[in-house]
């Protein structure tokens, strides 16, 4: 099957985009990149003059040792693992774009925070003649705080430019078959090689419930994934549930938290569990860190005797799928 394009496959260009990552585990690369990823009001709500004083004064001196210190416990000699998988993912849609339909599109990879930026790849496609771009934000939930965030950067990279590409922007991908088989495919898999726990739990980034107040979607998109996973699994109602980790702040977050979550549960007899993070496309800083040694440590400590991480989707021929299946979508008849 081939996509049927209007113009020459050369002018044609996806770019796929994830949240960043610091250039190295070091506290000057993490207060660059926490400075940048913090400041924006997608991000951060708090009014900018409050704001301002709160992220230099107390945030960024308290916080950046020990995030890069978390950074280097999970830092492979490649780099931050989250850019590594997405130059993977990259390159392999690449290649099934070319085998499969025979088309040998740019495929490219940036971040919204950080190296590559947005505006660094969409120079690149400029100056290899590229006119039309499909942007895809790599977040499967929207939230106004990520994959908008991606837009504003999108725009912003773009105001000074006098002959415009034309641009295509996927909102979400929550509701794509092929992702949600992909989540359940990848559960079974670990099953098959570790059994099931007591309970698996879906863990989802966090976010101000005052978000949602305001008219985000994200919790209604996290509850579909869930749901629809479980139901693919054939699961009962109290062999799964859903959590929120990595809140930041006093404010009130979403919902059960992670963390509570699992200092709670060996106290009402679940002693083994394991954990998924359908929000986050690669592995990074969030799982590999946060969920497989912090959480599991809060488990442990609390009873538990049994603690997994099921790994994200990263590199899985069946994610890429994913991605092709919305990159055909899109560019059919463009």
């Amino acid at each position: 099957m081939k996509i049927s394009l209007s113009k020459n496959p050369s002018k044609y260009g996806v770019l796929l985009v994830n949240l960043g990552t610091p250039d190295e585990p070091t506290p000057k690369a993490v207060k660059k990149y926490l400075k940048a990823f913090l400041s924006d009001t997608r991000v951060v709500e708090i009014p900018a003059f409050i704001w301002y004083f709160i992220l230099n004064g107390a945030v960024l001196p308290l916080r950046c040792k020990k995030v890069a210190k978390a950074y280097a416990s999970i830092w492979t000699e490649q780099g931050s693992p989250l850019r590594v998988i997405g130059e993977q993912q990259a390159e392999s849609l690449s290649h099934l774009l070319k085998d499969k339909h025979e088309v040998d599109l740019t495929i490219e990879l940036a971040m919204t925070y950080g190296n590559p930026s947005i505006s660094a790849k969409l120079d690149l496609m400029k100056a290899k003649g590229i006119e039309n771009i499909l942007v895809l934000p790599l977040y499967p939930q929207y939230s106004a705080t990520t994959t908008a965030a991606v837009f504003d950067k999108l725009n912003q990279s773009l105001a000074k430019v006098r002959n415009l590409p034309e641009i295509r922007f996927v909102k979400d991908y929550y509701q794509n078959p092929l992702y949600i088989t992909a989540l359940a495919q990848s559960i079974k898999e670990f099953w098959q090689q570790k059994n099931k726990a007591d309970k698996l739990i879906f863990s989802f980034h966090g976010l101000p419930k005052v978000n949602i107040e305001k008219g985000d979607p994200y919790f209604e998109h996290c509850e579909y994934t869930a749901k629809e996973t479980a139901k693919t699994l054939g699961l009962s109602d109290n062999e799964w549930m859903m959590t929120f980790q990595s809140r930041f702040g006093k404010q009130e977050w979403l919902q059960p938290y992670t963390d509570k979550t699992l200092e709670q549960l060996p106290k009402e007899g679940v002693k083994s569990v394991q954990l998924i993070c359908p929000a986050f496309s690669a592995d990074c800083l969030e799982t590999l860190e946060e969920i497989s040694i912090e959480n599991k440590e809060i488990f442990i400590e609390a009873g538990g005797s049994g603690f997994d991480y099921i790994p994200a989707l990263n590199n899985r021929a069946d994610h890429i799928n994913v991605f092709e299946d919305i990159v055909v979508k899109n560019l059919t008849n463009w």
